[in-house]
Parts: structure tokens; C-alpha cells; sequence
């Protein structure tokens, strides 16, 4: 093991921790609007997660190179998804309907 061995665990688990919960809220509000923008932000920091979590496994078990090209491969493939769902279209539209009564 190197000597940074507990920083990058530790580092890892704090992305597992945050960009999980990221996700995680992301996914309930697709639930709750059915945006698919929505749906895109959660799967690409999802992504991101679980190559944070697989380089982390591939460092402590095989190698740190290894581990450094997986968890940057899912890295650039996660922002990919988030950059497709900025460029995603949103069809939720907000109809009000203003009635007046006398």
C-alpha cells in the first residue's frame, strides 16, 4: 500500500457520501416531474459515483494506475451525461388557468 492510501479511501468515501446523495435527489425529483434532464443528472452523477467507488477498489487490490484510468474513465463518461442533460428538452409545462367568478 502507498502512503496516501487512507486520504484517497477517505476521499472516496466522501464522493460516495456526497455525489450519492447528489443523485439520489436528483432521481426523486425526476420521479416527482418525469424530466428526463432530470433523469440524466442522476444517472451521470451515479456514474461518476461508481467510478469514484471501482478505481478506489482497483487502487486498494491491483494498482494505482489501474485505478486512476477507471475512475477517470467513468469520470469523463459522467460528464457526459451531465452535459447531455443541459442540452436536454424539458417538456414540463405549467398551465394556469385563471378563472374569474362574479
Amino acid at each position: 500500500m502507498t502512503d496516501y492510501a487512507l486520504f484517497i479511501a477517505a476521499s472516496n468515501a466522501a464522493t460516495l457520501v456526497t455525489g450519492g446523495a447528489v443523485a439520489m435527489l436528483a432521481y426523486r425529483a425526476f420521479r416527482r416531474t418525469g424530466s428526463p434532464a432530470l433523469r440524466a443528472v442522476a444517472a451521470g452523477f451515479a456514474i461518476i459515483v461508481a467510478g469514484s467507488v471501482l478505481g478506489g477498489v482497483a487502487h486498494l487490490l491491483r494498482s494505482v494506475a489501474l485505478g486512476v484510468a477507471i475512475q477517470s474513465s467513468f469520470t469523463a463518461g459522467g460528464f457526459a451525461v451531465l452535459l447531455y442533460s443541459l442540452y436536454t428538452e424539458t417538456n414540463t409545462t405549467t398551465t394556469i388557468t385563471v378563472g374569474w367568478s362574479e
